[in-house]
């Protein structure tokens, strides 16, 4: 044939193939401090949770999902496809930080963008509250939420009660005290419908990122007293309710969306009835006990991932960029280094093998364990949540090895019957200590910071605040 013949069918041929593989919808509702065991398809009978249920029985299970022990650096990971130690979000940034996640990081909004995406956050972003850091200077079209954890209360210097911010994009629209809170799950829900419905007919992605179930725990009044868990049951319930008006919506308008209903890190152990629960799993959040970072998740996309699935291979938050990226049609470039892989030949079903076969568990810059295939090396102390110390037989740097499959809870240490995994293992902590861990990192990324950090709106200094507090109590 002539070859400016074939070229001149390629080019008519080329829109017809996009036309049959239309790029898909992205949504990620994430939620705040929910455990491995407080859903239905993970177990919890305390409350009910029949739209994740449906969720699971149409979708995929993740049963090694990984986040990160705790929220500022499980969104950054979440964002970048990078373990935060790389880009330098170690933990958790409070109110007026100078530091937060760097501008100039390519963020999955950033990428999906570029692609022609519509892109829209709503509910808690956590990584920096100032200016440049917000989210829509970092790939989202619009915000609507709260920009960090909902206990971090400032008192308004107008108004002298502590409260939190509720920005409309990068402009504090309410403050909220922890009454006025009740509402925001029907709140976002309601934003996220409208986002949906206006962007139905173009590719979007919606991050989701719930304050639920957080401390102070503020179920809506329809759900209030509804489940058998108390306050932190309602409102699970209240955000699975959520999920299933999310998920109709899209079954609605818009069916050819994948969603990945996830948890930034474990429950926290120390609130007790607020806190939610880990079930088989050892540790809470604050820990990398895999109660702390290992945390139900359940992938959702009609007609394309195999109704009532589950899968065991290590995957996570980091994943999500490198996904989202491949299903939307684009190529991510060698650099900047990202961690994360391309999952969705698992979640296709076209393979049952995750394409990042070890997970790193960092605190920080320390790297506590390492896991490939069922083993896991713990190499430094662990506590057991945050603000529980470790037990005894986790207070030494001597490396303790545990098999997830025949113990997920993480109880017998297997070290000295398998001296070779250790040693293979503690190569593979050794390699990526060197990396981005510890004080001499090769390959870590700066963070983001400015000079001159302010709260977004007139308050009284935290320091200020608790000097007033120790008066009075004395």
């Amino acid at each position: 044939m002539n070859p400016a013949l074939t070229l001149l069918i390629a080019l008519l041929l080329a829109p017809l193939a996009a036309l049959a593989q239309p790029q898909p919808n992205i949504v990620i509702i994430f939620m705040d401090d929910l455990g491995y065991g407080d859903i239905g398809p993970y177990g919890a009978t305390k409350q009910k949770t029949p739209h994740l249920d449906r969720m699971a029985a149409e979708g995929m299970k993740l049963t090694s999902f990984y986040a990160a022990p705790v929220c500022s650096v499980s969104r950054a990971q979440l964002l970048t496809g990078c373990y935060g130690a790389r880009v330098s979000v170690p933990g958790v940034y409070g109110p007026g930080n100078a530091n937060g996640l760097h501008p100039a990081e390519h963020t999955i909004a950033d990428r999906l963008k570029d692609l022609g995406y519509a892109t829209q956050c709503i509910g808690k972003w956590h990584v920096g509250d100032q200016p440049q850091f917000l989210p829509t200077k970092q790939g989202f079209d619009h915000y609507f939420g709260i920009p960090y954890s909902n206990d971090m209360q400032l008192k308004s210097t107008e108004s002298g009660k502590p409260v939190v911010p509720l920005l409309r994009d990068d402009q504090v629209a309410e403050l909220l005290t922890d009454e006025q809170q009740s509402p925001i799950v029907e709140r976002y829900t309601e934003e996220a419908i409208r986002f949906i419905t206006e962007h139905q007919n173009k590719p979007f992605l919606l991050y989701l990122p719930h304050t639920a179930i957080h401390t102070p725990i503020a179920p809506g009044e329809e759900f209030r007293g509804k489940s058998s868990n108390g306050r932190v049951g309602d409102w699970i319930e209240e955000v699975d309710a959520s999920t299933g008006r999310v998920l109709d919506t899209l079954r609605q308008l818009a069916p050819n969306t994948l969603v990945l209903f996830t948890s930034d890190n474990g429950p926290w152990l120390v609130k007790e009835a607020d806190s939610g629960s880990a079930g088989p799993l050892r540790g809470g959040k604050g820990s990398t006990w895999e109660g702390g970072v290992r945390v139900p998740t359940i992938a959702w996309w009609p007609g394309k991932i195999a109704p009532n699935t589950a899968t065991d291979a290590i995957t996570g938050t980091i994943d999500l960029l490198p996904t989202a990226v491949a299903l939307a049609g684009g190529t991510l470039p060698p650099q900047p280094i990202i961690d994360g892989r391309d999952i969705s030949p698992l979640l296709l079903g076209q393979t049952k093998n995750s394409p990042r076969g070890v997970h790193y568990y960092f605190s920080g810059y320390n790297l506590q364990a390492v896991r490939q295939g069922p083993w896991k090396l713990a190499i430094a102390s662990q506590n057991e949540t945050m603000g529980r110390p470790a037990q005894p037989d986790a207070t030494s740097n001597t490396p303790r090895l545990y098999n997830l499959d025949q113990e997920i809870g993480e109880q017998t240490n297997l070290a000295t019957a398998h001296p070779e995994i250790v040693s293979q293992l503690t190569a593979l902590a050794e390699t990526i200590t060197q990396e981005i861990g510890g004080s001499q990192p090769t390959s870590r990324r700066p963070a983001g910071k400015v000079e001159n950090p302010t709260y977004l709106f007139p308050a009284e200094t935290r320091k200020k605040a608790a000097k007033s507090k120790s008066k009075k109590a004395n």
